[in-house]
């Protein structure tokens, strides 16, 4: 299976890709399913085209790449800091560009440098995905003082929080799996 991990803040200094870092490490280490990251940063998608993308062929020649790898996608995990009580624009911008993602899995992830680790993210996030058609898991991992939790380089430095990681990934992939029956369970 293809899971991609949208690291979705377009900020320099992000500390949201702390936890796309870890978690990618994590299921390649634990699953032997494909992991991609895509960083909303390294790619400029502009903030409105006139149609949808809806192959590869069709994408432009700047946003191929994107294209291919939300094409291959069977599962996402959407990791996103709280912007003004919803989750950030190049995350939805960059949904906006591609087809709907029908009975597709997907996983919320909201990071925070404070305390609600952004739980009113979590909400906004739930009603992207279901206008996307997509499946959301209801296990949502939320990480309050995420700066605390894990280091620039994406190791997990807070052992308390693993428990709860641990849980998010295994509900996350039985939903995935699920979806996806013709593949073979991999989770360790």
């Amino acid at each position: 299976m293809n899971i991609s991990i949208i690291a979705g803040s377009p900020r320099k200094n992000s500390i949201s890709i702390r936890v796309a870092l870890f978690l990618k490490s994590y299921l390649e280490e634990k699953t032997k399913h494909q992991i991609d990251i895509i960083d909303v940063r390294e790619y400029e998608v502009p903030s409105m085209l006139q149609e949808v993308i809806t192959s590869v062929d069709k994408a432009p020649d700047h946003l191929k790449t994107l294209a291919t790898k939300l094409f291959a996608t069977d599962a996402f995990i959407l990791v996103t800091p709280e912007f003004n009580g919803s989750y950030t624009p190049a995350l939805k911008n960059l949904f906006d560009h591609f087809p709907k993602q029908a009975h597709k899995s997907f996983a919320i992830v909201t990071t925070s440098p404070g305390a609600m680790g952004g739980m009113r993210a979590t909400q906004q996030l739930q009603l992207l995905i279901n206008a996307l058609f997509g499946i959301a898991s209801p296990y949502m991992l939320v990480t309050p003082f995420v700066d605390k939790k894990f280091d620039i380089t994406g190791n997990l430095i807070d052992e308390s929080f693993k428990n709860t990681i641990d849980h998010f990934i295994h509900e996350f992939l039985w939903l995935a799996e699920s979806l996806k029956p013709e593949l073979e369970p991999v989770y360790n």
